[in-house]
């Protein structure tokens, strides 16, 4: 066969030409007979088949942007969820159709496929969501962008629920291997640590530090191709995994010490060995900087070296370079720009300094000041002894401007250092993200504005410009069109199919409120996808449920801000009365829950294992009050994309002021959930969009939570006072959730009376309130689908397409470069 030949064979976009790819790929890649091939052989085979189609515009895409030498953003990320591959590519290519009767044709079945594809969970949350959401959008609109992050071999763990608990297994995604990926091992890295600074001057007087010794770790770049919607520009996620730079000792090997000839090899490689080890040890807390290190060494040098090819010297750099930092985890980076700059390139300080604040900008996406990363200095004085030095001069200087702002102010200077004082000296990394920035973002309006006022107050009274808001978006390829292929259809066929690229054309379907058939047919789709899911849930759970009850959901992860707790507490007080009044029950209600707790987070996963406790007397008596309780295992991408699309409620309940934004919310909406909320997060800029008719508000406000907390609130009071309230925690506490041991639930309990930190019991009665509200609005169809379609059609501006249009133009500076 001519080359030619082949390069068509391996781009051809029919049916027949990716039969012949498919069938080529299992005979001459995976070295199977296409008879006696497994169902793995023929996943991988298909997954490189569609790759195949990704290469050409791979290649031609970063040709393109070398060629126009475009300024390119670069988003430094800890975490990556990126769920499944397969589907969203070909539905990025429009292969969809064609692959299916490929596969239709050689006896196979594409939905069987999919199911093939493990989730690539290098993420905890919603962080490594929105991380994958923008690179999808920077692809989809031509920007030149590129995501650098970990090659984590074990992702967020597996979550097995064995008699109510939670149990985590490894996450082995790569286990056999990862048909997505190449590596480039002619990109390695080499990354330092642990050594000494030496210090001279250099001929002009002037002073000089190298870094050396220590120990080498190598940083091996695997790529992922990031395809667009319509495939003309595929953008690339490199993750770095860690390797020895001296795999073996022969010597120690020979002599029969067969541990010790690997230990350095294992030592280096455990850095990418795991997301988030625990980090309430010092060996963990150890672990975790080299994980951030490592990466952002790599990513710097890459970037780096990138930029060198067409330029000479580093006037250029802010204009062609720019550097995002999803939170504090890649902080690093810029006391590694700054080390790469003076010590490596001998860029004189100021400029050096100049080039950094005008190269980063900083996302931030907490308002809880435990979740702002701080580091024992004398970790980094051992681990990174040369940043610390930078840190240190960068704090010297900035804490000078300081002094000069506010004359003799102590607070001040405390308040704005790089490093805090007390028993042990810990560096901010939040305050060097800020203080290193040009720009720094929440991603959403109150948490902006929380921001400026609680925990990077005195940062933006010192540097008012640099703050601003991002709200965050999700796609709408893989939240909309790819997970809710039935709505998806419907959108298509009322209102074209404009609206996957640009979201806000889904406001033509108010014109269609008053069509009874348009209003039919999406409550038929809702129905269908409510039916799919029990049928899902019936076979992994054995539990079967109603498509005709409310589909009631909180898929996020554990944490008890987030309050999974009063979800809870509401079922148990829903279910006593029920018991009483089967009557009080107005509709049918199946609760759904998916979330993971943090492996060392007793609290919730103590809370997990009262869900389960409570979902097991609840569904014993379902027949009679018509409530069932789901708590699905191992939540994940793949999960949420069959859940989302069967929610009729949206449960979005944390305690106001402290979720930064939330995407979940979006996807619920985009897909015609109704949101039960408080005024938290992206939730308050749902509720404006839609209406706050067609939003269930309850709860304190953020300032309320502040002057409850402030009044000495003790949610014992309460507990004295409401009778339905002390039922439920009565019932809790005596262990009759818990027969094997009647004590396990009385530390939540005894938290709740004694510490409610997040309110739970405060707003226990307004969430009840809403939840009745819900409840009649069920039962009154007219008004429940149409608000469901508004939600539908009022959710244009939740697109990351738009996030990241305000990303490139107001902080990137960076142009879509189109085919």
């Amino acid at each position: 066969m001519s080359s030619s030949n082949s390069l068509d064979s391996r781009a051809s976009t029919s049916a027949a030409g990716l039969r012949k790819s498919f069938v080529d790929h299992v005979e001459y890649t995976r070295g199977k007979n296409f008879d006696n091939a497994g169902a793995f052989d023929r996943y991988q085979a298909l997954a490189l088949t569609v790759r195949d189609r990704l290469a050409r515009s791979w290649v031609e895409t970063q040709r393109r942007y070398g060629r126009l030498d475009v300024k390119r953003a670069y988003y430094l990320s800890a975490e990556y969820l990126l769920g499944r591959a397969l589907g969203n590519n070909l539905i990025s290519l429009g292969l969809w159709e064609q692959t299916r009767e490929a596969l239709k044709d050689a006896g196979h079945d594409l939905t069987a496929m999919l199911e093939m594809e493990p989730d690539a969970g290098l993420g905890n949350g919603g962080l490594g969501r929105l991380a994958a959401c923008f690179l999808d959008s920077l692809a989809s609109l031509d920007l030149p962008g590129m995501g650098y992050g970990i090659r984590y071999e074990f992702g967020i763990f597996t979550q097995e629920i064995i008699n109510g608990y939670q149990v985590e297994r490894a996450d082995e995604w790569l286990k056999f291997g990862n048909p997505w990926e190449l590596v480039r091992p002619d990109r390695i890295v080499p990354v330092r640590f642990f050594g000494h600074v030496e210090t001279h001057r250099n001929r002009d007087g002037a002073y000089v530090a190298r870094w050396v010794g220590g120990k080498t770790v190598l940083g091996v770049p695997w790529d992922t191709p990031v395809a667009g919607f319509g495939g003309r520009t595929v953008n690339t996620l490199r993750l770095w995994q860690a390797r020895a730079s001296a795999e073996f000792d022969f010597a120690l090997f020979n002599d029969g010490d067969y541990e010790r000839s690997v230990v350095e090899k294992n030592d280096s490689e455990v850095i990418s060995k795991v997301l988030y080890p625990n980090d309430q040890n010092q060996a963990g807390k150890e672990l975790r900087l080299k994980q951030e290190y490592f990466f952002v060494a790599c990513s710097i040098a890459d970037i780096m070296r990138r930029y060198l090819r067409r330029h000479s010297d580093f006037a250029s750099f802010p204009k062609k370079v720019a550097i995002q930092l999803n939170d504090t985890h890649p902080a690093i980076a810029i006391a590694e720009l700054m080390r790469v700059l003076v010590d490596d390139k001998g860029v004189a300080w100021d400029e050096a300094w100049a080039i950094t604040q005008a190269t980063f900008g900083y996302t931030n996406h907490t308002l809880l000041p435990e979740a702002l990363e701080k580091w024992p200095v004398s970790l980094f004085e051992r681990l990174l002894p040369r940043h610390l030095q930078i840190i240190f001069e960068i704090n010297q200087r900035h804490l000078r401007q300081v002094q000069i702002r506010w004359p003799m102010n102590e607070q001040k200077l405390n308040a704005l250092s790089l490093v805090e004082e007390g028993r042990e000296k810990q560096v901010r990394m939040a305050a060097l993200a800020v203080v290193g920035s040009h720009s720094v973002n929440g991603v959403a309006e109150l948490h902006s504005k929380l921001l400026k006022e609680t925990v990077l107050k005195d940062f933006a009274e010192m540097f008012p410009e640099r703050f601003n808001n991002k709200t965050n978006g999700v796609t709408p390829r893989r939240w909309l069109l790819s997970c809710n292929p039935r709505l998806a259809r419907l959108l298509n066929d009322t209102i074209g199919t404009g609206w996957a690229t640009n979201l806000d054309q889904l406001s033509r379907l108010e014109r269609h409120l008053d069509d009874p058939a348009f209003v039919a047919a999406f409550r038929e789709a809702k129905r269908q996808n409510k039916v799919d899911l029990g049928v899902f849930l019936r076979d992994l759970m054995w539990v079967t449920v109603d498509p005709e009850a409310i589909m009631d959901v909180q898929i996020k992860r554990l944490h008890e801000y987030k309050r999974q707790l009063l979800n809870a507490l509401h079922i148990v007080h829903l279910w006593l009365h029920a018991r009483k009044d089967p009557a009080s029950i107005i509709a049918p209600r199946t609760f759904v829950f998916g979330a993971k707790a943090a492996p060392g987070y007793r609290t919730a996963k103590l809370i997990i294992r009262l869900i389960n406790g409570i979902g097991e007397v609840v569904n014993n008596e379902s027949a009679k009050t018509g409530l069932k309780v789901c708590f699905v295992p191992n939540y994940r991408v793949t999960l949420a994309e069959r859940i989302i699309p069967a929610a009729d409620v949206s449960e979005q309940i944390s305690t106001a002021g402290m979720e930064a934004s939330g995407t979940g919310n979006m996807k619920f909406a985009m897909n015609g959930a109704l949101t039960i909320g408080t005024l938290d997060g992206a939730n308050i800029e749902i509720r404006e969009k839609v209406g706050p008719e067609n939003f269930f508000l309850f709860g304190k406000t953020a300032e309320e939570v502040e002057e409850t907390k402030a009044s000495g609130y003790r949610g014992r009071e309460l507990y004295e006072t409401n009778a339905g309230l002390k039922e439920v925690l009565d019932l809790i506490g005596s262990g009759f959730f818990s027969p094997e041991d009647r004590d396990l639930f009385k530390p939540l309990v005894n938290g709740l009376l004694d510490d409610d930190r997040y309110l739970v019991l405060a707003d226990f009665d307004a969430y009840v309130h809403a939840q009745r509200e819900v409840a009649k609005a069920y039962v009154d169809p007219k008004r429940w689908w149409r608000s469901s379609v508004i939600n539908v059609a009022r959710t244009g501006f939740f697109s990351s397409d738009r996030t990241i249009r305000e990303y490139a133009k107001d902080i990137w500076g960076i142009e879509s470069a189109p085919q």
